[in-house]
């Protein structure tokens, strides 16, 4: 099974592999860099992986915690038959100052929060229009 990966770091973890895209970004100045190929795999895992940054930054704001950078890796397989996922799986890495405790509450709250991871997980329905 061929496992599609993207990585995705903000501030002291943004990539300085000059492959990496770069956009702007609401809570860091330098903005965001992406590593990823360019298939439907790699987007999927992309939405999530980015969707969990944003929230790192926005959940740490209103807890009060500082963050210095945040590198998120998400990847997952699919039946290359049918096309079903397999999974995604996350990965999250921090810089701050924070406590253990105080990061491990963080990414908790953003676990059960973020939108996309939500949406996979409860499923949906895509239709032609």
């Amino acid at each position: 099974m061929e496992r599609f990966a993207v990585v995705v770091g903000a501030g002291s973890f943004r990539s300085a592999d000059g492959d990496a895209i770069r956009f702007p970004h609401r809570w860091t100045p330098e903005g965001v860099t992406v590593e990823a190929g360019f298939t439907g795999a790699h987007l999927l895992h992309l939405a999530a992986a980015g969707c969990v940054l944003n929230d790192v930054y926005r959940e740490a704001g209103e807890l009060g915690i500082r963050i210095h950078g945040v590198r998120v890796s998400a990847e997952g397989g699919f039946d290359t038959q049918t096309w079903i996922s397999r999974g995604i799986t996350y990965q999250v890495e921090l810089s701050s100052p924070a406590s253990a405790e105080e990061l491990a509450l963080l990414l908790n709250r953003v676990d059960d929060v973020a939108e996309i991871p939500r949406a996979i997980r409860a499923g949906t329905t895509v239709r032609r229009s």
